[in-house]
């Protein structure tokens, strides 16, 4: 059993497909396709921007780390200058502290000599004075203002 082909029908067929693709082209395939390859293009510039914003990020903690290393060195070489003032102020004032105890000790030393002749020019004064009393006792006499014996009415 042959069936002859129906060239109507199969024309028909033909040109209702032609149309109906492009209606469906117009309305469906090709914002359909506009939409993915605007999506696709959306992507593409995001992971573009992204890498980008990787990159910045990456500097960006590169030149905050560059600066804590520097405002470190700073703070270090401040505090080392620092400690050195603090030293040498130290040294300055233990100087000063050695050289008030020098000065202190030799006025001390200058008093304790000046009392020590004081007191053995007394002693000798005293020794003296003792001595004429003893003399005038033992002679039993008064003896005269340059220590001999008086000069008698005799």
């Amino acid at each position: 059993m042959h069936i002859p082909p129906n060239w109507g029908t199969f024309f028909t067929l033909i040109v209702s497909f032609l149309v109906f693709w492009l209606i469906f082209s117009r309305l469906f395939f090709r914002p359909f396709l506009n939409l993915i390859s605007e999506r696709e293009r959306r992507f593409k510039d995001l992971n573009d921007r992204t890498e980008q914003l990787i990159k910045d990020a990456r500097a960006a903690e590169q030149e905050h780390e560059r600066r804590i290393a520097e405002v470190r060195r700073d703070a270090i070489a401040r505090r080392d200058a620092q400690r050195r003032d603090a030293e040498a102020s130290a040294l300055r004032t233990i100087d000063a502290a050695k050289a008030d105890a020098a000065a202190a000790m030799d006025a001390a030393r200058a008093r304790i000599e000046t009392e020590l002749k004081s007191a053995e020019n007394e002693l000798e004064r005293m020794g003296k004075s003792l001595a004429a009393e003893l003399a005038e006792r033992v002679l039993g006499r008064p003896l005269d203002a340059n220590g001999g014996p008086a000069a008698s009415n005799r």
